[in-house]
């Protein structure tokens, strides 16, 4: 393995920060392909820093007993933004700058737009393929999931059926995609998985384990490693949905959401899924009803709601009739 130092940045302070990336070159000759894996660009998700430690410690032992099976050479930022992970926060501290808002944009001179253009870079250099991993936001749990602008669904549906997660989410363009990691590599034709799992400021080991046994057999799909080390089991193909197969339920009012689900349970048409209480008067809003048949992959997991708020949605076994 080897490391390299991309950057180094001062704190106000003078403590150093330091972006690294982690390399496995291929065992002869040039690489099949070069596969990254970037975590940690919020500095409140530590799902994917869990991931990058569960694959660094991984692919270094098989690289000391066999390393013949790596065909190809794979890099590893395990946490792209330094300042906010120390403060476990999502943006960059004093500026408040989301670095996933600022790639492959002209966006000034700060610190956060020059780190995200100096990671962007050194991507675009090292990668034909890249994963890109995140936890939801403070509201919401997810299932783990791949999701997939439209347009890019061609190249990415066949590796992305790889990866051991709960479903494959190909999901219409939206403006706030423009300036993210995911879309502008697409966009240069270097194809990146986004992935989104559990929620921020928390581990979920066991959605870590699948989507670890997951990049395993990625990088084999991939021609990166020659096979897959006996000690990872087989996965299971996730649940591919489209626009119209997913069911969205969003509170009518504002008050306190206590679901009466599990994230992951198969929910009927119809079904309650919680309700929104008013607990200073001591009444019940609103029951929340499923709108459909089929997984619920997203569940709210702060009680405050107000009222439009998102919570829960549903792979539905059926598009909804017109």
């Amino acid at each position: 393995m080897q490391t390299h130092t991309l950057f180094t940045r001062k704190s106000p302070l003078g403590a150093s920060r330091k972006l690294i990336r982690q390399t496995f070159t291929a065992h002869q000759g040039k690489p099949v392909q070069r596969v990254s894996f970037v975590s940690g660009l919020h500095g409140d998700e530590f799902e994917g820093l869990f991931l990058c430690h569960r694959l660094i410690e991984a692919l270094r032992d098989w690289r000391e007993r066999r390393p013949e099976i790596f065909r190809g050479e794979v890099h590893i930022y395990p946490a792209a933004n330094p300042p906010a992970l120390n403060s476990a926060t999502r943006l960059w501290p004093f500026y408040a700058a989301d670095m996933n808002r600022m790639m492959g944009t002209q966006t000034g001179q700060s610190v956060p737009a020059q780190t995200s253009r100096e990671l962007f870079e050194d991507l675009k250099k090292h990668s034909d393929w890249v994963v890109d991993i995140h936890a939801s936001n403070l509201h919401l749990k997810e299932l783990p999931q791949v999701r997939i602008i439209e347009e890019f669904s061609g190249t990415l549906l066949s590796p992305a059926m790889q990866t051991n997660t709960d479903l494959v989410w190909v999901h219409p363009m939206a403006g706030l995609f423009e300036s993210t990691l995911g879309y502008n590599l697409n966009r240069l034709d270097i194809p990146t998985l986004v992935i989104e799992t559990g929620i921020c400021l928390r581990l979920e080991q066991a959605y870590v384990d699948r989507l670890f046994h997951g990049m395993i057999h990625l990088l084999h799909h991939l021609k990166v490693l020659g096979e897959i080390p006996e000690e990872i089991p087989p996965t299971q193909p996730p649940r591919l949905v489209y626009p119209k197969q997913v069911g969205q339920a969003c509170a009518g009012h504002s008050g306190l959401f206590v679901s009466q689900v599990k994230l992951g349970d198969r929910v009927r048409k119809g079904e309650v899924l919680g309700k929104i209480l008013n607990p200073v008067e001591g009444q019940i809003l609103e029951e929340v009803i499923s709108p459909g048949e089929g997984l619920l992959f997203t569940l709210r997991e702060q009680p405050a709601a107000y009222s439009g708020a998102p919570l829960a949605r549903i792979a539905l076994d059926a598009e909804p009739e017109p």
